[in-house]
């Protein structure tokens, strides 16, 4: 009985597997190495644009407060990755729908990209209406009027936040052109023309969503001692405005000295309950006005409503001195 039945390998030859693994092998064998373009990527060296890199840290800690009030689930804003690759290889891998956001910013010739990922958009959407922070499949379609509206305000808060960062160093009008959903219309450069990514990620939950800032390759070169170099970032205006700000939050205590007059002892001892002392002070009068112990401004009394106050007249230089009667 057992030489009615086929081997394996007649059987492979009946049903043409043989063949088959024989072309794969064929076609496994003749395919040959392809070889690599270095220059579709090439990564910033550590350093090489240093002015950037630190305006994009500034521009984190504005735009960290802003867009917690759209999502409060949001928890880190940060900047991954920086690098040079060429225009159509980098637009290929960007997953459809996104949302490609053409901006300028005058007095910089050339226009900007700004791109929303579709993964950022959708798991804000799921945490908003109560959903798990990941995003949740779709069917190569566009985004809704829901999604648009997420998208805009993401895009306004976005492009505000950046333009504020550059005031300090380099006054720039940010103006949004346009948003696309069709990457072709949002072709700023050539295809093969160099470009500046930034990537960067919303931490939404755990959910790590990105998102990419696409510059021209040559926009900054008329300020590439900005772009380039670190000196004349010194100043940092967010902290600058957060200092400030707990400056004007202080507690102090001001002190306004009416008069000052000398009494001998035995005159202050013959004083009875309601011996009455003048200060002879008029409305005209320069007042010293202490802060804390140190005398800073000179005032004049009055009422605001039905409380004293004190109208500073002039500052007090601390290296002056003042006469004191």
């Amino acid at each position: 009985m057992s030489e009615e039945f086929l081997s394996q390998e007649e059987i492979d030859a009946l049903l043409g597997g043989g063949e088959s693994e024989e072309k794969e092998e064929k076609e496994e064998s003749s395919t040959s190495a392809k070889p690599f373009d270095f220059s579709e990527v090439e990564h910033i060296k550590k350093g090489g644009l240093p002015g950037l890199d630190m305006i994009f840290e500034r521009w984190i800690k504005a735009f960290r407060e802003d867009v917690r009030k759209i999502v409060h689930d949001i928890g880190m804003v940060s900047k991954d990755n920086m690098y040079i690759t060429r225009f159509n290889p980098f637009m290929m891998k960007i997953p459809l729908p996104a949302s490609f956001s053409i901006f300028s910013m005058k007095p910089l010739k050339e226009n900007a990209l700004l791109i929303i990922d579709s993964r950022l958009v959708f798991t804000v959407i799921s945490v908003l209406f109560g959903g798990p922070a990941k995003p949740f499949k779709v069917e190569g379609r566009e985004f809704t009027k829901l999604e648009m509206k997420i998208v805009q305000d993401f895009v306004d808060t976005i492009l505000k936040n950046f333009e504020k960062v550059w005031e300090s160093l380099y006054p720039v009008d940010i103006e949004l052109i346009s948003i696309e959903l069709n990457p072709s219309l949002a072709k700023i450069v050539s295809p093969n023309e160099k470009i500046i990514v930034v990537e960067c990620s919303l931490d939404i939950g755990g959910y790590e969503a990105p998102f990419f800032f696409v510059f021209p390759q040559g926009m900054f070169m008329p300020i590439k001692d900005i772009v380039y170099s670190q000196s004349p970032l010194t100043e940092d205006p967010v902290w600058r405005e957060n200092l400030v700000n707990k400056m004007l939050s202080l507690k102090l205590v001001l002190t306004l000295e009416l008069a000052k007059k000398t009494f001998k002892v035995r005159d202050i001892l013959s004083w009875d309950v309601g011996t009455e002392i003048k200060l002879d002070v008029s409305k005209e009068d320069e007042l010293p006005l202490y802060v804390e112990d140190k005398k800073k401004f000179m005032a004049k009394l009055g009422k605001v409503d039905k409380k004293y106050a004190a109208m500073i007249t002039k500052f007090i230089e601390s290296n002056n001195s003042v006469e004191e009667e």
